[in-house]
């Protein structure tokens, strides 16, 4: 792999290669909302090698690929099914598994593991953000996200296919969403901290194991999921809630006033 790729955004890396992000969250190297700064430049901030991480990268890349829809040229409409089935779906389902878990170890070995009172605290936290995140999602911005593509396809032929929401447009929900992100991130880099990147304690019992893999499979799912999101999903329905037929049936003042337009 060459080394000029160690110049290239994180989030640039991930979409041209999709199996770095497992390579990433392996490495602790943020994909999502640190996507932005290079690969060298997160290496250094993470004390990492970066000589190391390239060669990490390519042997991932030289592994037989596992089939995944090239979601960057998907529909819309079948990324938030996507997003929602499975990692809405995982979210659901696991989080509350792991503070039961948390609870059971906490109360059997929380004097001779102190962190566990932190991780539990967290996961709480992460779950109660979660609820009302994952709701404004699949009840307001996904629905009309899909309207709005459906309404495109269409080519707006018809004044009552034009998709009307409650919020005006996309970039201030939007904006919002990518800022709970932020905050999830932060949780999710808590976690990895009191876990010591997830690693159980010496003559852990079945549950701690089990916990500490959960953890990082939650870790490594909502990862993905976020880059889901805040890479691919909302900046191509910003695209194309930008696009001249969608915006020619709209007042120019209200465009300019939202987007920014001069």
């Amino acid at each position: 792999m060459p080394p000029a790729i160690a110049t290239q955004t994180i989030h640039e890396i991930a979409l041209k290669q999709p199996t770095s992000i497992r390579v990433f969250e392996h490495l602790g190297i943020d994909s999502c909302c640190g996507g932005d700064k290079s690969l060298a430049t997160a290496c250094a901030e993470a004390h990492l090698d970066v000589r190391a991480v390239l060669t990490a990268l390519q042997f991932a890349a030289e592994r037989p690929p596992l089939p995944m829809p090239d979601w960057s040229k998907a529909s819309l409409e079948l990324l938030c099914a996507h997003i929602v089935t499975k990692h809405h779906t995982y979210l659901r389902r696991e989080l509350p598994l792991l503070i039961e878990a948390a609870d059971r170890l906490l109360s059997r070995h929380g004097q001779a593991q102190p962190e566990l009172a932190d991780i539990r605290s967290t996961l709480g936290r992460l779950e109660f953000d979660l609820t009302e995140h994952l709701s404004k999602e699949e009840t307001v911005v996904f629905p009309y996200i899909v309207s709005l593509e459906r309404a495109v396809d269409r080519s707006l032929s018809e004044a009552e296919q034009v998709p009307v929401s409650c919020f005006g447009f996309l970039p201030r929900p939007v904006a919002m969403l990518c800022s709970d992100h932020e905050a999830l991130v932060r949780h999710l880099s808590q976690i990895r901290d009191w876990s010591h990147q997830y690693t159980p304690p010496l003559s852990s019992c079945g549950t701690s194991l089990s916990f500490y893999e959960g953890l990082q499979n939650l870790d490594a799912d909502l990862s993905q999921h976020l880059q889901l999101e805040n890479n691919i999903l909302f900046p191509r329905a910003v695209q194309m809630e930008t696009a001249e037929e969608f915006v020619t049936i709209h007042s120019t003042e209200d465009i300019a006033r939202e987007f920014s337009i001069d």
